[in-house]
């Protein structure tokens, strides 16, 4: 996949009116792989031209279904075929292989974190185009849904060649999908109405889900992109940690969303004496939490106090460590003996055939990684587990958005198409 470039910036002041279309109903997003034939054969695509023989070999579909799926997604604009590639030498009709179409359309997605928003634009095949990057508005829900929207509008207005069909938001906090409305502590918002504001900002139907399942989703979705790394079937079981943690359970190739909302491990105990807002003392999320680490750094003299306009970012402390500084090391080793001995409370408590980490907390600083693997192993109480880092490294926050804005596609494509187009 290529990287796409981000761009940093920052919302401020009062953002220009705009026309607003009339709201529409969220879609839930389908963070599963499903057994419908067009999405299988779309599926098979994603990853470059295909034949229709090896798509009926690589679905488990007759030929003749995969043809006649193939046509459907022609006749759509999903899929294109590639004459130029057409084999050579066959007898009979020549075999003409096909591909999504990643030049056509475009997908928006929105990661909102806590403190920062990616805004991404995806093609059909899960490709990241492009991003940027802005503060999250520490306003009141709707002001702060309204300056995200209109900067995702803005940042697609600026792909005049390809249509847009859809917008995906994942966020934190407890999510409705069916009413695209978020519950999220962290900002204050409560009933927030995520799904309403974007469609009538962008005109496009929305799809809102928590991020962490998302993420899980991006695993098993936008997976294989690479020779020999394909999805394996059984369970998985996803941690994220950066300034939020939470986690999600994939099994038999869906990610379970539970009717009220997904679970939380943000007041796990840790043992530590950082205070939680909470009012006890040793909650996960306070003690690993970016922001919290850096006040700590602060306290400690490790980092200066902050003077305006500049604040410190986890950067400065990883660089401080990479240098050499002690201090700066021990703290970040720290977090990460706390989130391996957390891994492995959470690995026994569902036994996965696998367990993804994902999230800068883990993958930020590299020699934290080993300390986590090692903690993992000698607090686990259970055998050898599978342990992965996400494939998507310091970028699972923008696959968490794309795949949201395009898991409809993969479930059902004709449908959504039908739907995308009919709104415009």
């Amino acid at each position: 996949m290529s990287s796409p470039t981000l761009e940093r910036s920052f919302t401020t002041g009062s953002v220009a009116t705009a026309r607003l279309a009339p709201a529409r109903p969220a879609v839930p997003p389908e963070l599963r792989i499903t057994d419908n034939p067009a999405a299988a054969v779309l599926r098979s695509a994603t990853r470059g031209p295909i034949f229709r023989d090896v798509a009926a070999q690589t679905t488990g579909l007759s030929i003749a279904t995969v043809n006649r799926q193939v046509s459907s997604l022609l006749s759509a604009g999903l899929l294109r075929e590639r004459a130029d590639l057409t084999a050579s030498g066959a007898v009979g009709r020549p075999r003409v292989p096909f591909e999504v179409d990643t030049d056509s359309y475009v997908t928006v997605g929105v990661h909102i974190g806590f403190t920062v928003t990616r805004i991404v634009a995806a093609d059909l095949s899960g490709r990241i185009l492009g991003g940027l990057e802005i503060a999250t508005p520490q306003t009141g829900s709707e002001a702060a849904l309204t300056i995200v929207a209109r900067s995702a509008k803005a940042f697609l207005d600026r792909l005049p060649r390809r249509k847009p069909l859809w917008t995906g938001v994942a966020l934190a906090g407890r999510v409705d999908p069916a009413g695209g409305v978020v519950d999220h502590p962290r900002l204050d918002w409560q009933a927030a109405p995520v799904a309403a504001i974007f469609s009538s900002i962008l005109d496009l139907p929305v799809s809102v889900s928590a991020h962490v399942e998302a993420m899980a989703a991006a695993e098993l979705l936008l997976a294989g992109r690479d020779p020999g790394e394909e999805t394996r079937p059984g369970s998985s079981l996803y941690i994220y940690a950066r300034e939020t943690a939470g986690v999600a359970v994939t099994l038999h190739d869906r990610v379970h969303t539970p009717a009220n909302g997904p679970g939380s491990i943000a007041h796990l105990p840790t043992g530590s004496d950082v205070d939680c807002s909470c009012g006890r003392r040793g909650c996960l999320e306070a003690t690993i939490g970016e922001r919290s680490l850096l006040e700590r750094a602060v306290r400690k003299g490790i980092l200066p106090k902050p003077e305006a306009p500049r604040r410190p970012v986890i950067a400065d402390l990883y660089r401080l460590a990479d240098s050499g500084n002690d201090p700066a090391r021990e703290l970040l080793l720290e977090r990460a003996e706390i989130l391996g001995r957390t891994a492995a409370l959470v690995r026994d408590m569902f036994n996965p055939d696998r367990v993804v980490l994902g999230g800068q907390a883990f993958t930020g600083y590299r020699p934290g990684m080993e300390r986590v693997a090692k903690a993992f192993a000698e607090s686990t109480t259970l055998p050898a587990a599978d342990l992965r880092i996400s494939r998507f490294g310091g970028r699972v926050q923008e696959f968490a958005a794309a795949v949201t804005s395009l898991s409809v596609f993969y479930a059902d494509p004709l449908s959504a198409m039908r739907r995308a187009i009919r709104t415009r």
